[in-house]
């Protein structure tokens, strides 16, 4: 589907030999070459489906773990704030206080039995790794699923942490106009940037195969995250428009909004698909001998360019 096509490989090669330096030019062709011939959309149409057992269920546990950690009324407070950034439009803020009530009231029972669909998620997206770069794999669901299990413990602190921030982020909504709207996007987009660069980082190293290496995880995760995070942004922006979803299904507004959510969570995995294949990328770059020091030239001639080699200052003396 994306990437198909000689000519366009030519051509993305070609830019990337001209312009880009050639550690990031080595990461991005690797990824061209990985995602060429297999089924991008259909492999995120599938990561999707997990996610829609999953997010659910993470969201109630981040909501019932923070208020475990601090206090139910202490997170009912921070969420309160939190609800100002919703906007109204499209209906979003009874769901949004229906979510907040079940994760306040799900209580020790409740968060056990939902961390069962919670772990799907694990699941799909190491099946969706293989998809794009198959290799041996066993126990495929299981392991996936066992993997993602310490984020149980980890997300609610995380969760606290973005939390923390609402009192801020809705002073600045209450203020309005530019400089307040200006203001929470930026502070929304580095607390959710940092929450979520570290929970992909361990999706990335621990639940999706090939047990990459930390520091590429690390990198290709925080990098993946700062994407996410402005695409976060963007869905909220997307929730202030002015529009009836339920006009192309005959008014039934449930299945216009749900079909909305669902494609925003496609594109994202989509993103997320891509920003894995990047750090899997850098991670056999890194694990991979470095070349010679003079195999960047081939016949006296830069590689790839056909322009003379630079001599090398003190070269024969």
């Amino acid at each position: 589907m994306w990437a198909s096509g000689a000519g366009y490989v030519r051509r993305v090669r070609l830019l990337l030999s001209t312009r880009v330096p050639a550690a990031v030019r080595g990461v991005v062709s690797s990824v061209v070459e990985t995602l060429r011939g297999r089924d991008l959309a259909a492999v995120a149409a599938g990561l999707t489906y997990f996610a829609a057992l999953g997010v659910v269920p993470w969201l109630l546990l981040a909501v019932w773990g923070a208020a475990l950690i601090s206090s139910p009324a202490t997170v009912a407070a921070y969420l309160a704030d939190l609800r100002l950034l919703v906007p109204p439009e499209m209906g979003a803020r009874p769901v949004w206080d229906a979510l907040v009530r079940a994760g306040l009231d799900l209580g020790p029972w409740g968060a056990l039995i939902t961390i069962f669909p919670a772990t799907f998620y694990g699941e799909g997206l190491r099946r969706a790794c293989l998809r794009l770069a198959p290799r041996h794999d066993r126990f495929t669901g299981w392991r996936a699923r066992l993997a993602l299990l310490p984020l149980v413990l980890a997300v609610p602190v995380l969760a606290l942490g973005v939390f923390a921030s609402a009192p801020l982020l809705g002073d600045l909504a209450r203020t309005g106009g530019v400089a307040g709207t200006l203001g929470w996007v930026v502070v929304a987009f580095h607390v959710s940037f940092v929450a979520l660069g570290v929970v992909i980082a361990w999706g990335f190293r621990v639940v999706a195969p090939g047990r990459l290496g930390w520091p590429a995880s690390l990198i290709g995760a925080f990098g993946t995250a700062a994407v996410v995070g402005g695409f976060l942004q963007g869905f909220l922006l997307f929730l202030a428009l002015p529009i009836d979803l339920g006009i192309p299904f005959g008014g039934l507004d449930v299945i216009g909004a749900t079909v909305a959510v669902a494609l925003w969570l496609f594109v994202l995995h989509v993103l997320l698909l891509v920003g894995w294949t990047a750090t899997d990328a850098l991670d056999r770059r890194w694990r991979t001998p470095g070349p010679p020091a003079d195999a960047g030239t081939e016949n006296g001639t830069e590689a790839g360019t056909g322009m003379p080699a630079p001599a090398l200052a003190g070269a024969g003396r």
